[in-house]
């Protein structure tokens, strides 16, 4: 996520004797400039992995995504901004993309910065996988059919969520962060979420070449509802309980002028049997994951330990382009 850095008013102030202060000519002091209105950051990054909410979205595989954002600030800490951005993915329904569209509102008061916002995933190009349902046939196939290994997938997974964000500056190193987002139906399953935690970061002083290295960590827990029939499985035919879960990550990483690198360790509490239940994963194996909503007992590594390397740009026309 993208974060917007506000200029801070300084008071002046002084004292003297009165003799003395009464032989000071008065000079008027300069009103803080006020940012342009209008302002556009993108940018672009390629991940050895798409690891959103400690669940690979690429299938362990490296990712490319690229984001536009218009932006409009009615003053130094008010900002408006609307965002279209996409990554690559590999998802069990074969759709072709993740498609972000997006808008929202960040005021700024004093050491707080918030962000209140509205953010719509579309999968396009997805496929039907569900040989229980007479209507379900993939593009081509013959009939209604399962993934090879058994689970099932509807072709459209998009979805919303609406979210609020809070960062405080504890110092002008050291920042401290909460969100919370919420969703009815989370990618298209009929379950509602609500995801919610918090983040640190600590950015190191920058060297004489302008690099500058920052540690961060974040720990999130998403409570999930219950699917609707389409992902019912024995014992739980008019909808799966999903398994609510706790992910964390920590890295280090360094910015370089408009580039940054981000090293990053990433897991979750989920077991491989409650991951295949939620992610219907295409290249989930094995008999012996057997949980209460995984009942086949198939098997995800997607929701496992991993570490993802990342490499991004990110510019405004403002800062960058003038």
């Amino acid at each position: 996520m993208k974060k917007v850095t506000m200029a801070a008013v300084a008071a002046l102030a002084f004292s003297a004797s009165s003799a003395f202060a009464a032989d000071m000519p008065l000079k008027a002091i300069a009103a803080p400039a006020q940012p342009p209105a209008w302002d556009i950051a993108f940018g672009s990054a390629i991940a050895s992995d798409y690891v959103w909410r400690g669940i690979t979205q690429s299938n362990h595989k490296p990712s490319v995504a690229a984001y536009f954002e218009p932006r409009y600030n009615i003053n130094k800490d008010m900002q408006l901004y609307a965002g279209l951005g996409g990554a690559s993915i590999d998802f069990p329904n074969r759709a072709a993309a993740e498609v972000d569209i997006y808008a929202g509102f960040r005021p700024t008061f004093g050491k707080f910065a918030f962000d209140f916002g509205f953010w719509y995933y579309w999968y396009p190009g997805g496929q039907c996988f569900n040989a229980a349902v007479p209507t379900c046939s993939p593009s081509g196939g013959v009939g209604p059919t399962n993934l090879p290994n058994g689970n099932v997938a509807k072709s459209d997974w998009s979805f919303y969520e609406i979210f609020a964000k809070v960062n405080y500056s504890v110092t002008d190193q050291l920042g401290l962060g909460a969100f919370v987002y919420y969703s009815p139906n989370v990618l298209n399953t009929g379950a509602d979420g609500v995801y919610f935690g918090g983040n640190a970061k600590y950015t190191f002083p920058a060297l004489s070449n302008g690099m500058q290295f920052y540690a961060s960590g974040e720990v999130g827990y998403w409570d999930l509802g219950t699917s609707d029939a389409f992902y019912g499985t024995v014992g739980f035919p008019n909808g799966v309980p999903y398994k609510s879960y706790t992910t964390w990550n920590l890295g280090i990483g360094w910015t370089y002028k408009v580039f940054t690198v981000d090293l990053r360790y990433i897991d979750t509490d989920l077991n491989k049997g409650n991951c295949n239940a939620f992610t219907s994963d295409h290249t989930a194996a094995g008999t012996s994951n057997v949980t209460a909503i995984n009942p086949g007992g198939l098997g995800s590594n997607w929701c496992g330990a991993t570490f993802v390397a990342r490499l991004s740009a990110d510019l405004t026309v403002n800062t960058n382009l003038k």
